[in-house]
């Protein structure tokens, strides 16, 4: 962090959203949570990147540090709240960073305000794969887990929901992934993949890889759209373990360099 680092509440609706913002006059850079994760999560790749940019992270409603919310589960909610945080820090076409559930999110606001929005870097999240068949699992999954949600919460891996919210907000997730198609094809800003290999929460390697292997429909169709790296880690642990490839590509998209990154004011 700097010396010029804002932290604070945004509100918005009935909650507030906890935010970070490094300041400083470099390129912007957003980071999107995955699903039920907190901001905490990106200060590998904040701290990779460093001063050289404007890092900017929240937490979303019912997540980390921000209050709770009705509207906690629902996607649409967490997308308008992209522009919410964006327009509260004076922040102009920043680059979109977002991962697993972040991810859509990101693309969803992009494809929306394609002249407000320099890039989006999706870290293995955001495929047009349909999961419908796995509604069931989902709530079976959340049903068992509901004596565990507040130290969950605590982990970053559970919001300040009911289990059900939990469970609903997974099964519409997965209903955004399977109509993803249009939005990768509409988007216009460059889109940059970095994928992770092998099984995730809830998600064997071999279902995992299918998803991921939706993509390549997507990348002859959309010259926008590229993968930036394919790493070793998997979907939870990439960016403990492959957050430089998350900062080569935001660097991609930003036209920097590595000895770049260390420059502040």
């Amino acid at each position: 962090m700097t010396a010029s680092t804002w932290t604070g509440m945004v509100p918005v609706d009935d909650t507030a959203l906890a935010v970070t913002d490094t300041g400083g006059p470099g390129p912007c850079v957003l980071y999107l949570n995955g699903q039920f994760a907190s901001q905490r999560y990106w200060r590998r790749v904040v701290a990779e990147l460093g001063g050289g940019y404007r890092h900017l992270t929240y937490d979303m409603r019912a997540r980390g540090r921000s209050r709770r919310s009705a509207a906690a589960a629902s996607f649409e909610t967490h997308v308008h709240d992209v522009g919410v945080v964006l327009a509260a820090r004076g922040v102009v076409r920043p680059i979109l960073v977002g991962w697993s559930y972040g991810a859509p999110v990101a693309l969803h606001w992009a494809s929306r305000n394609p002249d407000r929005v320099a890039g989006v870097v999706s870290v293995d999240g955001a495929y047009p794969y349909d999961f419908s068949y796995a509604e069931e699992r989902i709530r079976r999954l959340w049903r068992r887990s509901r004596w565990l949600l507040p130290l969950l919460s605590l982990m970053g891996m559970a919001g300040k929901m009911s289990a059900s919210e939990h469970a609903e907000s997974n099964i519409e997730l997965n209903g955004v992934y399977a109509a993803l198609d249009p939005v990768l094809d509409s988007v216009t800003c460059p889109v940059r993949y970095v994928v992770a290999t092998g099984a995730s929460l809830g998600g064997g390697r071999a279902e995992m890889e299918e998803m991921r292997a939706s993509l390549g429909p997507v990348l002859a169709r959309n010259p926008n759209v590229k993968v930036s790296a394919k790493v070793a880690a998997n979907h939870g642990n990439l960016l403990r373990k492959d957050f430089r490839a998350v900062a080569d590509a935001v660097r991609e998209l930003a036209g920097t360099t590595r000895s770049s990154d260390r420059w502040s004011t």
